[in-house]
């Protein structure tokens, strides 16, 4: 059921619009309002899919009621009504964000034409918001202790800043998580999020898929090919890995990072890219600068922002509260009832130690709420979880 609100002065509109609206589909649910007070008010009090609002109205018009909304609802779709000589205010209006207008008297076809691509758009940006809450949930970092959460004072500092930052620690420990809340926080949410795994892609390969190549340039290019960094571009790039770079492909990345440009192999053309890059990797870089493995000047220019990610034993406190995150969420991927975790079992997988880190924890969870009893107890915990 959509539900429409006409906001419009005279009566005699009002109900044309509202025969035409209900003749239509008896799935929409209009109500009217006859002036834009009225309108404002219940557009606050009560949910609509689509408002249709006439731009000259007494105690406030249609331009007023536009700038209420887009400040209260910003996802309402407004569709302005215009008289004759209202077509510049019309136009005016869909540069401060309504989705359309329609002139008086109005055409059946054009505004029931408009009425549903406004509500197909509402669906689409309602579908859209709560796939960013869903993947936006998906990434959320877990725990209290001090260590985490000075992680998550720097992201909020650093997210909505265009600082590279290179996020370190073992294996296990969350650092593709960092990265995501890094996106998410910043400017940069509404675009993409491109991860490369450098360690997984061969390094006579790794140039190639990160910036692209041209056809002929190799023999299995049959075609052109765009790489991770133009995929990314209006958006960031996760280097997860970065240790395991070519020095080769590490000075095209240092390029790219100074003079936002990349070149396809095969190319000498120059490609403009507005990527923010964020690093991951789990070696010692000032090791591998030593050893002649990674480049210095590339170490400096990706480590503006550095976020140490510590180990699952350094945070021992933050297992019981991980323990049940993840137990919920396993609950809710196998569509079964949430278990409970005895104290002494909680104690001692505290105990533990997790060479695995945080990856090696939910395997364990899922592991002891697929074998362990009704509730988890420390038997099941030595039975199934022993290292």
């Amino acid at each position: 059921m959509s539900r429409i609100l006409i906001i419009e002065d005279e009566a005699s509109i009002r109900r044309v619009l509202v025969k035409i609206l209900t003749e239509e589909n008896n799935q929409y649910q209009v109500s009217e309002a006859e002036d834009g007070l009225m309108g404002t008010e219940m557009i606050k009090k009560e949910d609509f899919d689509l408002v249709l609002c006439d731009i000259k109205m007494p105690k406030m018009d249609g331009v007023e009621v536009l700038e209420a909304i887009k400040k209260i609802k910003p996802e309402i779709p407004m569709v302005m009504i215009s008289g004759h000589g209202d077509l510049d205010t019309a136009v005016n209006t869909m540069r401060m964000g309504a989705f359309d207008y329609i002139s008086k008297p109005p055409d059946l076809n054009r505004l029931l034409n408009t009425i549903r691509n406004a509500l197909d758009r509402k669906q689409l940006v309602v579908e859209n918001t709560r796939l960013k809450r869903k993947v936006s949930k998906q990434y959320e970092m877990v725990g209290n202790s001090p260590e985490i959460e000075a992680i998550k004072s720097i992201i909020d500092k650093v997210a909505p800043t265009e600082a590279r930052v290179l996020v370190t620690g073992p294996n296990g420990t969350g650092k593709e998580l960092v990265a995501h809340w890094l996106h998410q926080k910043s400017e940069r949410s509404k675009g993409p999020m491109i991860e490369v795994n450098c360690a997984a892609i061969p390094s006579e390969l790794i140039e190639s898929e990160l910036f692209g190549h041209i056809k002929g340039a190799f023999t299995s290019a049959h075609k052109d090919r765009a790489g991770k960094f133009e995929a990314a571009n209006g958006g960031s790039i996760f280097l997860d890995e970065v240790g395991d770079m070519s020095l080769s492909a590490q000075a095209k990345v240092l390029r790219a990072l100074q003079e936002s440009r990349i070149q396809r192999v095969g190319s000498d053309k120059d490609i403009k890219v507005d990527v923010r890059v964020i690093a991951a990797t789990n070696k010692n870089l000032k090791t591998e600068i030593a050893e002649g493995r990674f480049r210095e000047d590339l170490y400096h220019r990706l480590a503006v922002i550095l976020i140490k990610v510590p180990p699952l034993n350094d945070r021992r406190d933050d297992i019981p509260v991980l323990v049940d995150h993840f137990a919920h969420k396993i609950a809710s991927e196998q569509g079964t009832a949430k278990k409970q975790f005895s104290a002494a079992a909680l104690k001692l997988l505290q105990a533990y130690d997790w060479t695995g880190n945080i990856r090696e924890l939910r395997n364990v969870v899922e592991r002891l709420i697929i074998l362990g009893g009704a509730e988890v107890t420390e038997s099941d915990v030595k039975a199934f979880a022993s290292k």
